[in-house]
């Protein structure tokens, strides 16, 4: 039987989200994977841009929070430090923290699309990275 592993993030709206797709894309015939927020921020557009220069579709991802997420959770990746410090109790999971950087707020000041791309691009790349090796941190 496939292990449920959630990633947890605060707005469920671009880290967990590009974790979640890495996850079904690349580990999808292993593991069960879903994504949710300690809040709903709705789904980052740059997040599905970026995700989709890589060749994943989460443009029809939900942006959910804990509540929303209908499966027994075996695993929990915080990939924020606050979800990390509020996350809530899953009976039974086991919660690792591999964080990475907000894109929404690094380019909260930044005006030029391609610079902002870039840091969306850095952070999704090294999500990828931590979905490949995912069975190192298991």
């Amino acid at each position: 039987m496939k292990k449920n592993i959630l990633f947890l993030c605060t707005g469920n709206s671009c880290r967990s989200q590009m974790a979640e797709g890495w996850g079904k894309a690349l580990k999808g015939d292993k593991y069960n994977f879903y994504s949710a927020g300690t809040k709903k921020h709705g789904l980052n557009p740059y997040a599905i841009k970026v995700m989709k220069e890589a060749g994943v579709d989460i443009s029809n991802h939900e942006s959910n929070t804990t509540d929303e997420i209908d499966a027994q959770i075996d695993i929990v990746i915080t990939v924020c430090s606050d979800a990390n410090e509020n996350c809530p109790y899953f009976p039974g999971g086991k919660i690792i923290h591999i964080g990475f950087d907000d894109p929404p707020r690094l380019t909260k000041d930044l005006n030029d699309e391609e610079e902002i791309l870039q840091v969306y691009r850095r952070v999704r790349d090294e999500i990828k990275l931590m979905v490949t090796n995912l069975e190192e941190r298991l």
